[in-house]
């Protein structure tokens, strides 16, 4: 039995720049079917990694004549592609059975199965176990009524089986196999936020969040459930990227992995090993989570933390409580201060495009912004997701103008406001950029940073065309 999990070809999100990420999900089930399901032949393809164009994809599996092919599903802006690499491999062999999962597939995936013929079965929510339970069923030929968490085609109707409840263990996951791209893996690369020599590999912390944001589909894709793995877990691999592979940076790829006691406790195992003054990582945190665990930042920035990705989303009060953000805007300012203070690189996310927003609120958002005064901004467009609270409003209410999933993305305005059209929600997205990065006082004052993350930052955004990239999408 041969397993195929494939990285197709894509373009990546050219507002970070070049960066090259390993495809840690396909990773995560390789090793995972490597433990747990005997006498199966496992192999990664990571067409990003080895260059490999769609011509190429298609020898390649010509060449390997897999049993099961199964595509990495990262976003909604990737669907087309995860469905173009089951095409060809149906093309190739119709007997080949397909999969997909992910969360936009677990979302869509009855119109997905009624709309691609050539998808055969799609993994709903936590695929390790689930995925498992397909292959060996698929190698003895057994039915697959039995298997929860999927959705499947049988005698031409579409069939939904129980959903499958969630591992209680994290921890009891095996690491994730790099051993797979073993001829890859010094390709990884973030080259704004650490340059191509210190490598790259992304750690999961936890799986879900406590938090409701209307616009994520993270929450509803983990059943409304927040479980973390052990400090000492997550210390594990982020020691074995660095002792086995030579990676130096690290993304903590939580969408709330959260300051606190297990935070406190994750610094503590990084430098109980001795690395922290060796390895950079880089995390996703809530407003306020720096300002009521202030007290923390010093031992994060001295155990590797050296960049943070603040959601600070927007400066009204209204627009916060519509997105059931819970955060104050006032503490935006206290939070990048904070980082600074402790030598961490503030990055800022900001939200344009809601329903309520005009040019005065976007301009508003502009000036907040300076004011707040982060190291890196980025803006991006409000988009209805499948699977969130707000694609379900948007669609109930006919907002949404562009079916397109590859232009779900955030840089792409999917819907207009009240009063801008999504053409000028894409040209106020630019003004938004051109703002911040246009003066020349910050891109002087970044330059020459005493912070090193911001001088490499700015040195690199320099020769970027950013602005031209952002411009082009309405010309």
């Amino acid at each position: 039995m041969k397993v195929l999990l494939v990285e197709p070809p894509k373009e990546m999100w050219f507002v970070m720049g070049e960066y090259l990420p390993p495809p840690f999900g396909i990773l995560q089930l390789a090793s995972y079917l490597e433990e747990y399901v005997r006498d199966v032949e496992i192999e990664v393809l990571d067409c990003q990694a080895e260059n490999l164009d769609w011509k190429d994809l298609e020898k390649r599996i010509e060449t390997i004549q897999p049993d099961i092919l199964a595509p990495s599903a990262l976003a909604t802006c990737n669907a087309y592609l995860v469905v173009r690499a089951i095409e060809l491999a149906k093309k190739i062999n119709p007997k080949i059975l397909t999969v997909a999962g992910g969360q936009h597939f677990t979302a869509t995936a009855d119109e997905s199965l009624r709309r691609y013929p050539e998808i055969d079965v799609i993994v709903r929510g936590e695929g390790e176990q689930t995925f498992a339970e397909i292959v060996k069923a698929f190698d003895k030929k057994s039915p697959f009524s039995g298997i929860k968490g999927i959705s499947f085609r049988h005698d031409k109707k579409v069939i939904h089986n129980p959903p499958r409840p969630l591992i209680k263990d994290l921890d009891s996951l095996p690491l994730p196999g790099y051993h797979f791209v073993d001829d890859v893996v010094h390709k990884y690369h973030f080259k704004m936020m650490s340059g191509p020599k210190a490598g790259y590999a992304l750690i999961e912390g936890s799986r879900g969040c406590p938090h409701r944001c209307t616009f994520c589909s993270q929450w509803k894709h983990w059943q409304g459930e927040w479980r973390r793995k052990s400090p000492k877990r997550i210390a594990d691999e982020m020691e074995f990227c660095y002792r086995n592979y030579g990676i130096k940076f690290l993304w903590l790829t939580d969408d709330n992995f959260g300051l606190g006691r297990h935070a406190r406790e994750l610094c503590n195992e990084i430098n109980r090993r001795g690395i922290g003054d060796d390895i950079m990582w880089f995390m996703q945190v809530r407003v306020d989570d720096i300002v009521n665990n202030r007290e923390i930042l010093p031992a994060a920035r001295g155990a590797g933390l050296h960049w943070a990705l603040v959601g600070v989303e927007n400066q009204s009060s209204e627009t916060l409580n519509s997105f059931r953000k819970q955060i104050n805007p006032n503490d935006a300012k206290k939070a990048m201060k904070l980082l600074k203070d402790n030598d961490i690189f503030a990055q800022a996310t900001l939200i344009i495009g809601d329903r309520k927003d005009t040019r005065e609120s976007i301009a508003d958002l502009r000036e907040f912004t300076n004011d707040i005064d982060p190291d890196l901004a980025i803006f991006m467009i409000l988009t209805p997701f499948p699977g969130t609270d707000l694609y379900e409003t948007a669609k109930r209410n006919g907002w949404i103008e562009d079916e397109n999933w590859a232009n779900y993305d955030m840089v792409h305005a999917i819907m207009p406001t009240e009063t801008l059209t999504i053409r000028e929600v894409q040209e106020e997205l630019y003004h938004c950029y051109r703002s911040f990065y246009g003066s020349l006082t910050r891109r002087f004052t970044g330059i020459f940073s005493s912070n090193s993350i911001k001088r490499k930052t700015y040195r690199y955004l320099a020769g970027q065309g950013l602005l031209k990239g952002l411009k082009d999408l309405f010309s």
